[in-house]
């Protein structure tokens, strides 16, 4: 059974990953070499590197530090109850993880990568404290995602053509079974100390109870400062993706750009990621939503494809350096 399963993986990431990446690069470019501005649109994103945008671009820069610097400083935190982190390696430790999810599908490599900078005995108890993490950057995408798509539904896409056929009732249904579901998730966030008291009361985890204990340490305080971090983080990814729609001159009005990237983050955050064929998903994803307002497809796919090797890529190649100095095998931490 496990053996099916590791191969099931491999097809899937090694795979299907890259057929799927070809199929979409396929549709894309089918898409782009139909725009008649196109030799236009070459010329915007040739001059997107000239010293007339210097200032935007060092401001890209300064966001690319804010986004994963507000990340570190949430690993620190959340890391605080069982081993006490600097921040230099907290950052070694989000960027190694980045550079490992790039193989695995829907970042799971972000969870052994950090653990190899906590002491041992730590390692696996971190990986706990890091799901509440994701749990907090998922609530603040699902309710952004929710808000916008209400906002879109009554003010924007009701007058566009691409959506007249859909039903409003089947919207409705979407957006209603988000909203529970993200109830759900937040009573959960604030229930972790709660569930994990009735969690390892099962007879088999609690053999394994040493592994999860550490989310019974996660006063609710902390919890909203964990929110809090997300929800700024948030507003980063939100103010690139503007930053550069407007550098790549594509056309949207201020808060229907906002609502639809906020939709993005939602959809990219439901659909499962695949090694190889993520910028593929990206790009793809945000023709869908951003068409419904442009015609600029050029536009589109190179903003989430910049976007793409702004946030994952160039910090992922820092994370790889670290990942070379890190050591697997740590000495035990004294307490």
């Amino acid at each position: 059974m496990k053996r099916s399963r590791k191969q099931f993986k491999v097809i899937l990431n090694y795979v299907i990953g890259p057929l799927l990446f070809i199929v979409l690069v396929f549709i894309i470019y089918s898409k782009i070499k139909n725009q008649p501005d196109l030799n236009e649109k070459l010329l915007i994103v040739k001059g997107i590197f000239t010293k007339q945008n210097i200032l935007q671009l060092v401001f890209l820069f300064v966001l690319l530090c804010a986004n994963w610097g507000i990340e570190s400083r949430k690993w620190q935190l959340l890391m605080h109850p069982i081993e006490q982190v600097s921040f230099l390696t907290s950052v070694k430790a989000v960027l190694s993880g980045l550079a490992l999810s790039l193989f695995l599908p829907n970042g799971f490599g972000e969870y052994p990568a950090r653990a190899l900078y906590m002491q041992e005995g730590n390692k696996l108890r971190s990986v706990a404290l890091n799901i509440a993490g994701s749990m907090a950057q998922l609530i603040i995408t699902l309710l952004a995602g929710i808000i916008s798509l209400v906002y879109l539904r009554n003010y924007t896409w009701q007058t566009k053509p691409q959506m007249q056929g859909l039903s409003v009732l089947w919207l409705d249904g979407i957006i209603s079974m988000i909203s529970v579901g993200t109830v759900l998730l937040i009573a959960a966030y604030f229930r972790l100390s709660w569930l994990t008291r009735l969690f390892i009361k099962i007879p088999f985890v609690y053999k394994y109870r040493f592994f999860i204990q550490s989310l019974e340490t996660l006063h609710w305080k902390k919890l909203i400062r964990i929110l809090n971090l997300s929800f700024l983080r948030f507003i980063v990814f939100v103010v690139q993706y503007i930053l550069v729609l407007q550098l790549l001159h594509v056309k949207i009005d201020l808060a229907n750009a906002v609502c639809t990237t906020c939709v993005l983050f939602l959809v990219l955050a439901i659909l499962p990621t695949i090694p190889f064929a993520d910028v593929g998903i990206r790009s793809e994803a945000g023709t869908q939503l951003f068409g419904l307002l442009t015609p600029d497809v050029f536009g589109i796919v190179a903003t989430t494809s910049l976007i793409w090797f702004i946030n994952l890529i160039i910090p992922s190649i820092a994370g790889s350096l670290f990942l070379l100095n890190v050591k697997i095998f740590r000495k035990q931490h004294k307490n």
